[in-house]
């Protein structure tokens, strides 16, 4: 018997192991895990508060998942408000040892999208030992065909291009740069101000100015969802300078990309960038 309901906190965070923690992350995860039929809601939290249709979402679901690090705060309150005995929970960061404050783009790392792909898989089976076999199957065929280019580009680039220094927009970029082995130069302050919306150091600027007018960066990676003038000035200089410029964003895109295509495109925009300054 499949799950009545699954809910999916914030915005699609369930299933696919992809959009994102915050718009679907993890949706895929549920579609490709998950059994057929199940019915995934999902509430779209960007710290403005839940709504009473938001509230029905969750007393209705048998499984929900939340980013936990930060990204939705809310989510605790709208659970707490909505109980259910038989309801399972999975929040992200106590599954990877994250609390508020730490970096909470978890679904650029690897390594976290392959906890969150058996926790998701394990939690499945214990709602419905029934078909424990079948969630099973569909995780072996999500991790190793599914994916497959997708860890693919992941190992290609560790081993070729390990410790490469790169240049980054904001702190998204750091889970990634971490799973690729590649060597963040720009400061971390410049990084988590860029994603929160706060104004980075004139010290922090100047800092990273330096390090892409004296070539000390290979690659120069940015957000496109969140391309503020310092951000832009930066991908001016970058490209003046002859260094490759790759893209992220921070949510699917398109919006209706699946996570391994939106993944597996950014990773090979990150490769190619990474060639064509190294001739590797």
């Amino acid at each position: 018997m499949a799950p009545e309901g699954l809910l999916v906190v914030p915005d699609g965070a369930a299933g696919e192991v992809g959009q994102r923690e915050g718009e679907g992350a993890l949706r895929g995860e549920r579609g490709e895990v998950g059994p057929p039929g199940d019915r995934a809601g999902s509430v779209a939290g960007d710290g403005v508060g839940a709504t009473a249709a938001d509230g029905r979402t969750v007393a209705g679901a048998d499984f929900a998942i939340t980013n936990g690090i930060g990204y939705d705060a809310w989510s605790d309150k709208l659970l707490a408000a909505n109980p259910a005995s038989s309801r399972t929970a999975l929040k992200v960061g106590d599954l990877l040892g994250k609390k508020e404050g730490d970096n909470p783009h978890q679904w650029y790392s690897a390594e976290s999208v392959t906890k969150v792909i058996d926790q998701i898989t394990a939690d499945y089976k214990k709602i419905d030992p029934a078909d424990a076999a079948y969630f099973d199957q569909q995780k072996t065929t999500f991790t190793t065909k599914t994916l497959a280019r997708y860890n693919q580009l992941e190992a290609d680039i560790k081993a070729r291009y390990a410790s490469t220094p790169i240049g980054a927009s904001e702190s998204i970029v750091t889970p990634l740069s971490e799973s690729l082995g590649l060597k963040m130069l720009t400061p971390e302050t410049f990084l988590d101000a860029m994603s929160e919306g706060t104004d980075p150091t004139a010290a922090d600027k100047a800092t990273i100015d330096q390090q892409i007018s004296g070539k000390q960066i290979k690659v120069y990676v940015y957000n496109s969802q969140n391309s503020t003038p310092d951000v832009a000035a930066q991908v001016d200089a970058a490209k003046k300078q002859g260094i490759p410029v790759a893209t992220v964003t921070e949510t699917l895109a398109p919006a209706n990309a699946t996570f391994q295509d939106w993944q597996t495109q950014q990773l090979q925009g990150i490769a190619d960038a990474l060639k064509a300054a190294t001739g590797k």
